[in-house]
């Protein structure tokens, strides 16, 4: 061990780079809860897809465009995640996709109910922006080494993504308090007029204000590392660039299979907590009885017990390591899910599915700095590149095992136990991959 690498281990991390570095996290709700998940993007497959020609279904079509824009984060994310390691321009590569990803939701505004052209619009910022704000990711995974010690990373990572969840939790009650609520030609308590869509366009300028003001910290405060090699050595243009990368794997996998075995296990078992969220309101409706009122107040209360269930999990990340907490919160959310099969009713599942999403937090906080124990000193971006695009390889995996089961049987409920096989996938998995030892 180095002198530096030495110093980074055992030092106190400053708490200022910490807080700014986390409130990227509770920035970034408001593009991963605000438009993707809960309003904008209802509102631009329902609203304004009400608008293309009965033939089109725009909800297959924005899922179409989603899923491109997925190819390219798969194919694209490992080279900007390598070119910002050996360039040393981390921290400039996050501020550079994330104010164009705020200068995506801004352009949201734009997009009214009123005319065909305007799906196609939205259809296509939406998946510009989904693109940008993944590379932004990648960045910020990477920077987590910086800000931590082995000590502390569980902690530290814990700590952003329950920022994440509470940053989600409020900007939805905003939204949905100030812009959405109520009937008739005004919404809200901000009595905004539904003519064109305007309540929903201005959730996106809201969206885009908050993600912007809170990254700032993030952007100015957390630093820049050094260039791992000099400009001159750089490889130019994009054929070296992946040359460069492939090589890098290749030696990756001599020294350290352990990590290229994580970034398998992590995909399957991240795809099955995604699940959870994208399956969890439906299933509440259809199966469980929950009016439309009660599904946003879950997910509130979801998110509450997610973010604390991610902040115990970080301190105990610390202490018995990553791979402990990550096998436990799948065990228990397997067990959890099948009792949730058996189960009748709203009470049941406001029990037992808070119980579940109290498991996500802490697996989604300790699969991140996993990986940052496993990086190698330098590749950190590259490694959250090929997380990102593992992820995107198997994200059809909870998909399509849902559709299957529901299509077999013909009940909703037995959705759930496709999402309990695929983390049981991952526990097998992961229980095959060494434990980390350490990060920079």
């Amino acid at each position: 061990m180095t002198v530096q690498e030495f110093d980074r281990a055992t030092k106190p991390t400053p708490k200022p780079p910490i807080v700014s570095w986390a409130f990227w996290d509770w920035g970034s709700a408001s593009f991963n809860a605000v438009l993707v998940t809960f309003i904008f993007s209802v509102y631009l497959t329902d609203s304004v897809g009400a608008t293309l020609p009965e033939s089109s279904n725009a909800t297959s079509l924005y899922s179409m465009a989603v899923a491109i824009a997925g190819v390219i984060v798969a194919v694209v994310a490992p080279v900007m995640g390598r070119r910002s390691d050996i360039k040393g321009t981390r921290r400039r590569s996050l501020r550079m996709w994330t104010l164009i990803t705020v200068f995506l939701m801004f352009c949201l505004f734009a997009v009214k109910n009123t005319d065909p052209t305007f799906f196609w619009f939205g259809v296509t910022i939406m998946a510009i922006a989904n693109i940008t704000f993944e590379f932004a990711e990648v960045q910020y995974y990477a920077q987590l080494s910086q800000i931590s010690t082995r000590e502390n990373v569980g902690r530290v990572s814990g700590f952003g993504w329950s920022m994440g969840y509470f940053g989600g939790i409020i900007l939805l009650l905003v939204c949905y308090l100030g812009f959405v609520v109520g009937d008739g030609g005004a919404r809200g308590f901000l009595n905004l007029s539904i003519e064109d869509g305007m309540n929903i366009r201005l959730v996106a300028v809201l969206a885009a204000v908050w993600f912007l003001v809170s990254a700032i910290p993030a952007l100015l405060r957390v630093p820049e590392i050094e260039p791992q090699v000099a400009a001159k050595d750089h490889p130019k243009g994009l054929i070296a660039a992946y040359k460069d990368l492939f090589e890098q794997i290749a030696e990756l996998w001599k020294q350290d299979r352990n990590a290229v075995y994580f970034l398998i296990a992590a995909a399957v078992f991240r795809d099955g907590l995604a699940g959870v969220f994208t399956f969890g309101a439906i299933l509440a409706v259809s199966v469980y009885g929950l009016s439309a009122g009660d599904v946003l107040l879950f997910g509130v209360a979801a998110n509450v017990v997610s973010a604390l269930g991610a902040l115990l999990g970080g301190f105990l990340d610390d202490r018995v390591g990553p791979k402990p907490i990550i096998l436990i919160s799948l065990t228990i959310m397997i067990i959890d899910a099948t009792v949730l099969f058996f189960v009748e009713g709203p009470t049941n599942f406001w029990i037992f599915g808070l119980i579940l999403c109290a498991f996500v937090g802490p697996a989604q906080s300790a699969s991140r700095s996993y990986l940052t124990r496993l990086s190698p000193d330098g590749q950190e971006g590259q490694l959250f590149g090929l997380y990102a695009t593992t992820g995107r390889a198997v994200s059809w995996m909870a998909p399509s095992l849902f559709g299957v089961f529901v299509g077999l049987t013909g009940d909703d409920r037995t959705g759930i136990l496709a999402i309990a096989l695929i983390l049981l996938f991952g526990i097998v998995l992961l229980s095959m991959v060494k434990p980390p030892h350490k990060v920079k």
